[in-house]
């Protein structure tokens, strides 16, 4: 099955309150992992690549991934760029074989973040490529995306940015943030804000970022084995289901996969000191990607038997 639109599978997951989960990948054993996981669960899939991920790999070797994870795969899947910043970041993975983009104008004033979001569109458009935008501005750290507050998103300006752009779908701010320190106190959405944006923008597919729950074992597991993860807390599950089951049809999550292979190599590592064949810790670490992944798609997302 070749790499397909976010679009179909979008419009399924809002008919029938569920969410897509969209999942970072860096290297070989991630892709497998996850990929693993939505065959098991006959889940549709979205592997997204960041800036990062881009300059670690090389986009060749991503791509190239990719086609090998569709060549042995039956599954929906979906190649998307997370947090393009700039035309040219946008333009080099729709020109190498995404299937979706997300421009980030967030950090923009509105009037900047709309012209640039359009021009995305207008070029994206024109090679039948999925947009994604962003309003509103999510606190935290995830590599070069750092914002010290949260913006939340003002309701009538989405419905102008959506209109004025062009956009496919929206990456909104209610509450979660990047990274694995989320929240300092009890964790909590703005579904009044979702409710109000999804009730203006009928049918629209919305999107959460920042949104991994930071699995406590593999806190407990990374730290245990020589890990300084301190107090990391994530999005509590029963809030990604609820937001799942209103407008939100895509769940970014990235550092529970970050968290689930760290803490599984560093156990490896510590009760085998005498191995030395990567494929000892990755291969454990591999596992650890697909058993968190096929958690979140049956318990979290609720994607599980949606092919």
């Amino acid at each position: 099955m070749p790499l397909v639109s976010p679009k179909e599978m979008f419009q399924k997951a809002y008919n029938e309150g569920f969410a897509i989960g969209a999942f970072n990948v860096n290297n070989m054993e991630i892709i497998q992992g996850i990929i693993q996981a939505g065959e098991a669960e006959k889940s549709p899939l979205i592997l997204q690549v960041s800036a990062g991920a881009k300059k670690y790999a090389g986009l060749t070797y991503i791509v190239k991934l990719m086609e090998a994870a569709v060549a042995t795969s039956n599954i929906p899947l979906v190649l998307h760029l997370d947090h393009g910043t700039d035309f040219a970041i946008c333009k080099e993975v729709i020109d190498g074989g995404f299937t979706s983009v997300m421009i980030d104008g967030s950090h923009l004033e509105f009037e900047k973040n709309i012209a640039l979001t359009k021009e995305v569109v207008a070029y994206a458009h024109d090679k039948g490529v999925f947009v994604e935008a962003e309003l509103g501005r999510l606190a935290g750290v995830e590599e070069d995306i750092v914002s010290a507050e949260h913006i939340y998103t003002d309701p009538d300006e989405a419905v102008e940015f959506v209109e004025r752009t062009g956009c496919d779908s929206l990456a909104i701010a209610i509450g979660t943030s990047h990274g694995a320190y989320k929240f300092k106190g009890e964790g909590k959405l703005d579904f009044d804000r979702l409710e109000k944006i999804s009730q203006l923008l009928p049918n629209f597919p919305i999107v959460l970022h920042g949104a991994s729950s930071v699995p406590q074992e593999f806190v407990k597991m990374a730290n245990e084995f020589g890990g300084n993860i301190g107090s990391a807390s994530g999005v509590p599950e029963e809030l990604l289901r609820k937001a799942a089951s209103m407008a939100v049809c895509k769940i970014n999550i990235d550092t529970d996969i970050r968290l689930a292979m760290t803490a599984t190599i560093r156990k490896c590592l510590v009760e085998n000191p005498e191995h030395f064949d990567p494929r000892e810790y990755l291969a454990p670490a591999r596992n650890a990607v697909y058993e968190m992944v096929k958690y979140k798609i049956k318990n979290v997302l609720g994607s599980s038997e949606k092919i």
